[in-house]
C-alpha cells in the first residue's frame, strides 16, 4: 500500500465502500478515513466520526468540537488554515478514527472497532509516527492494548490528559475528547506538547524505522 501524498484526504486509497459492518453501511452519509501528512510524526486518533465529520469526510471537522482540535493543531504548527475549515492545509500530523463510520443512533460496537482495526493498523506502520495523540477514553484504552505494558483499565483520560505514556514503540499523549474541554485543558494539552514534547528530542525513545 503506497501513500498518495498529493491527496490528504484518504493518502493510502482506503476502501471507501467498505461494508465490513452492515449496520453501519446501511445508514452511513459515507466512510471517514484518516485525512493529513502521510508523512507524520504525530497521529490524532479518535472514536468514530460526529456528525460533522460524516457530512465533511474529514476528521475532527464539521462541528464545534471538530473546531478546537482544529484551533490545537492550529496553536501547535500542524495546521495552515483557519479552524472552520472543511479540508484543513496540515502538515506533520495525521487525523483517524477508530471506526470510519457513524451510527446516528449509538457509539461502535467493540465488533465494528475489531473490522477496522486493519485500517488503523495500516495506517500506523506506514506513517510509524513518533506520537499518538488518542483522544477519548475509548482510543485510549484501544491503543493501550497494543501499545502500552499498562492494563488498559488502569487509563482514566481525564486523569491522562495533556500528560506522556510511554509505551512499546510508540509515546500517547491522550486527550480528553474536545466537545467535553475546557478552554483550561485546551491550553493545558497545547502547553505539554509545546514544552514536554516539543521541547525534547523524543526521535530518540523509540528505535524509529525508517521509512
Amino acid at each position: 500500500m503506497d501513500a498518495h501524498q498529493d491527496e490528504l484526504s484518504n493518502p493510502f486509497a482506503m476502501d471507501e465502500d467498505c461494508r465490513n459492518c452492515p449496520a453501519l453501511a446501511d445508514c452511513r452519509e459515507q466512510v471517514v478515513h484518516g485525512y493529513g501528512d502521510a508523512g507524520a510524526e504525530f497521529v490524532f486518533v479518535g472514536e468514530s466520526p460526529t456528525a460533522g465529520a460524516e457530512a465533511t469526510g474529514v476528521p475532527f471537522t464539521g462541528d464545534a468540537a471538530g473546531e478546537r482540535v482544529q484551533r490545537i493543531l492550529g496553536e501547535l504548527g500542524f495546521s495552515r488554515s483557519a479552524p472552520g475549515a472543511a479540508e484543513p492545509d496540515l502538515q506533520n500530523v495525521y487525523l483517524t478514527y477508530l471506526s470510519r463510520c457513524r451510527h446516528p443512533e449509538r457509539a461502535a460496537t467493540d465488533a465494528e472497532v475489531r473490522n477496522c482495526e486493519p485500517f488503523l493498523n495500516a495506517e500506523l506502520r506506514m506513517i510509524n509516527p513518533h506520537i499518538i495523540v488518542p483522544i477519548g477514553d475509548r482510543a485510549l484504552r484501544e491503543l493501550a492494548i497494543e501499545y502500552t505494558t499498562r492494563s488498559p483499565d488502569s487509563f482514566d483520560v481525564s486523569e491522562e490528559h495533556a500528560t506522556t505514556v510511554r509505551g512499546r514503540g510508540f509515546e500517547l499523549v491522550p486527550m480528553i475528547p474536545p466537545g467535553e474541554q475546557t478552554d483550561a485543558q485546551e491550553a493545558a494539552f497545547v502547553e505539554h506538547m509545546t514544552e514536554n514534547v516539543f521541547s525534547r528530542d523524543y526521535r530518540q525513545t523509540k528505535g524509529r524505522r525508517s521509512r
